[in-house]
């Protein structure tokens, strides 16, 4: 299929991008109301359960960093539709697992094939849109993504009434298809051949040198990084600390992880009305500053119990709602720092906030019970870290990339 040239933003390709990058998001909070059964299911702890969480996201970190370069190489669209097709074939397996230990092994390779879709569909919407028009792409693609986590619990919980907790990965493997044959029809080649010429695969890998020595992109990455974790310190925690702790049913837990998504939806409308008018430092700057003091709010509520379930659910609305916001800035403005190098470039930033991801994920496992300390606690150190970052961007930003003449 030949590759598209620049234009302005072209409505269905970000639908079907969007539709494309929630593998990984559905992936994630479907099963989520299924975690307790399948501690049950499987007679093993609260924490044993979470670790097939954890496996998800280092795979979704590894398989991004593979991705990136691979597709700066040899072409967007091989690269995407390989990992898809992995992502559909894992998730038939995590339906047949019959051990905690093979459902951890077989969610770490659906990640792994679930990372492509992910950096993948930023990659070409930054490739076949104009620079001016990328981070309100990006924002509209992430609207769309978000649809699918919305919706992900509330329908994650009736199939864990209709057949149990494996019936969940059957439609996982379902929409796995749908995205691969859709994929192959639909999604167009946007890197051209000119342009892998000079991004040979070794040279594509040492392009994260040229990040890792970088601030700025220390910076993003920890800013949007540290948001994320807190988001997925809320996505392991809260299955266990509203269902178990708050007595929560499994059906009506969906009903507030969709506040949070619809949140984040908001988030990312503001940024496409704003980006043009304010641009992405000041919006990265404003958004670091909600996420910090949101997220200590919640680690006060969670280590006092003081305003009960329903503080921890609004502190919550605020720490998760400016995720999407500093994800797309953070992204946009990196890609646009090494415009030769986007794939990796969004690769990095993905893996790293992937593997924050999984970092807080397993902190929050580490705490005994199900008790919201551990979650207010992670959340609250991952809003500071967050701001952290914020400092590093808004103090390097005007620099030149290290190492690198432009």
């Amino acid at each position: 299929m030949s590759h598209v040239t620049r234009r302005r933003p072209d409505g269905r390709l970000i639908l079907l991008l969007g539709a494309l990058a929630a593998c990984g998001p559905i992936s994630i909070d479907m099963y989520l109301p299924s975690l307790p059964s399948i501690a049950q299911a499987f007679l093993v702890s609260t924490g044993a359960a979470q670790t097939t969480l954890t496996s998800f996201m280092l795979g979704f970190s590894v398989g991004m960093l593979l991705y990136g370069p691979l597709s700066d190489s040899f072409g967007r669209r091989p690269v995407l539709l390989g990992g898809i097709i992995m992502y559909a074939l894992a998730s038939v397996a995590c339906g047949l697992s019959f051990s905690i230990g093979s459902l951890v092994t077989f969610r770490f390779v659906q990640a792994l094939g679930a990372g492509a879709a992910s950096v993948l569909a930023r990659a070409i919407a930054r490739d076949a849109h104009e620079s001016a028009d990328a981070a309100r792409v990006l924002s509209m693609l992430s609207i769309v993504t978000s649809i699918g986590p919305l919706l992900a619990p509330l329908i994650g919980g009736q199939l864990l009434l209709l057949g149990g907790w494996r019936v969940v990965f059957v439609a996982l493997t379902l929409f796995g298809t749908v995205c691969a044959v859709t994929a192959y029809l639909k999604v167009p080649e946007t890197w051209p051949p000119e342009k892998r010429k000079h991004s040979e695969v070794l040279q594509s890998f040492g392009a994260y040198g040229k990040l890792l020595r970088d601030p700025v992109a220390w910076g993003h990455m920890l800013c949007g990084g540290m948001a994320f974790a807190s988001m997925f310190a809320y996505i392991t925690a809260t299955p266990f600390v509203y269902i178990e702790y708050f007595h929560v049913s499994a059906q009506h837990y969906g009903f507030l992880f969709a506040l949070n998504i619809v949140g984040i939806m908001f988030g990312n409308f503001m940024n496409t009305r704003l980006i043009g008018r304010l641009g992405s430092l000041a919006i990265i700057s404003f958004s670091a500053m909600v996420s910090c003091v949101a997220s200590l709010f919640v680690a006060l509520v969670c280590l006092t119990g003081w305003g009960g379930l329903w503080s921890i659910v609004a502190g919550l609305f605020f720490v998760v709602g400016v995720v999407g916001l500093l994800s797309a800035n953070c992204t946009t403005d990196l890609m646009h720092r090494y415009p030769h190098n986007a794939g990796a470039a969004a690769a990095v930033f993905g893996a790293v906030q992937l593997a924050l991801g999984a970092g807080a994920s397993l902190a929050v496992g580490l705490w005994e019970g199900v008790s919201p300390v551990g979650m207010g606690v992670t959340i609250g150190f991952a809003g500071v870290l967050c701001y952290c970052g914020r400092v590093l961007v808004v103090r390097w930003h005007g620099r030149g990339v290290p190492g690198v003449v432009v």
